[in-house]
C-alpha cells in the first residue's frame, strides 16, 4: 500500500526499451516511440500528479541517441513535432506546467518556438511539473553550466572564487528544481547513463524490466512503494 504522507517530490524516469518493444510487435524502430507518446505519458502523468508527486521529468532523447539511425532520427524528431504541437495541449489543460531541458538549440527552429510556446502558455499553471529532457546528457549539461558561468557578465568574481554547490546549480539546466528523489529507469538496464549526474547524488534507484510502453500506473506504483520502503540518509 501506498503511504500518501511519503510521496517522492520530484520523480524522474530514465525512458528505455522502446526499440525492443516495437521489434518483438513487429514494428518499425520508431513504433514504440509512437506508442509511448500516445498511451504512456499521459497516464503516467495524470497518476503521478493525482498521487501527489510534485515534479515529473522524463528522459526522452539523449546527446548520444544522435548516433542512431537516420530514418530512427527522422522519425523521431516528426515524432517530437507531434507531440509538441498536438499532445501537450491536453496537459496543459489539465493544469501542467511545462519546463524542456537540455541543449535544444540542436533541434529546429519550429520545434524550439512550440517548446517555448507550450513553456508560455503553462508558465502559470498550478498542476504538477512535467519536465522533458530532450537532447540531454548529465556531462553535457555540466560542461554548459560552466560556459555560461564563466560567460556570466555579472560575475566578475569569479577570479579566485571559491565555488560552492549553490554557485553551479544556478546554471545548470534544473536550476528552481528539486533533485529528483527517485529516479526509475524502465528497460532492464542498470546504469544511469550520464542522466543528471549532479542531481542525483541522493536519489533513490529503481530498475525495472518492464519496457517503457509497457510502464502502467500499477508498476509506477511498485517503484513508489520500493521507494518508501527504503530508509534515506543523505550521508547521515
Amino acid at each position: 500500500m501506498i503511504d500518501k504522507t511519503k510521496i517522492p517530490k520530484h520523480v524522474a524516469i530514465i525512458m528505455d526499451g522502446n526499440r525492443r518493444w516495437a521489434k518483438v510487435k513487429g514494428l518499425s524502430a520508431v513504433g514504440g516511440h509512437n506508442y509511448v507518446v500516445d498511451n504512456v505519458i499521459e497516464p503516467i502523468i495524470q497518476h503521478a500528479g493525482d498521487m501527489g508527486v510534485e515534479y515529473l521529468t522524463l528522459w526522452a532523447f539523449s546527446t548520444e541517441n544522435w548516433k542512431r539511425d537516420p530514418i530512427e532520427l527522422s522519425g523521431i524528431m516528426e515524432l517530437f513535432k507531434r507531440g509538441v504541437m498536438e499532445k501537450l495541449g491536453a496537459l496543459i489543460d489539465k493544469g501542467a506546467r511545462l519546463r524542456f531541458i537540455g541543449d535544444l538549440s540542436k533541434f529546429s527552429e519550429e520545434l524550439q518556438v512550440g517548446m517555448k510556446k507550450a513553456v508560455e502558455k503553462s508558465k502559470d499553471n498550478k498542476g504538477i511539473n512535467v519536465t522533458f529532457a530532450l537532447n540531454y546528457g548529465g556531462r553535457d549539461e555540466i560542461l554548459r553550466a560552466i560556459q555560461k558561468m564563466i560567460n556570466d557578465p555579472t560575475r566578475s568574481d569569479l577570479v579566485g572564487l571559491r565555488l560552492q554547490d549553490q554557485t553551479l546549480e544556478h546554471y545548470l539546466d534544473t536550476v528552481g528544481m528539486p533533485d529528483p528523489d527517485l529516479i526509475i529507469r524502465t528497460g532492464g538496464e542498470q546504469r544511469m547513463s550520464g542522466f543528471m549526474m549532479w542531481e542525483s547524488a541522493y536519489s533513490e534507484f529503481y530498475f525495472t524490466e518492464t519496457l517503457m510502453p509497457d510502464l502502467t500506473t500499477e508498476k509506477f506504483n511498485a517503484a513508489i512503494e520500493e521507494y518508501q520502503s527504503r530508509a534515506r540518509r543523505f550521508g547521515k
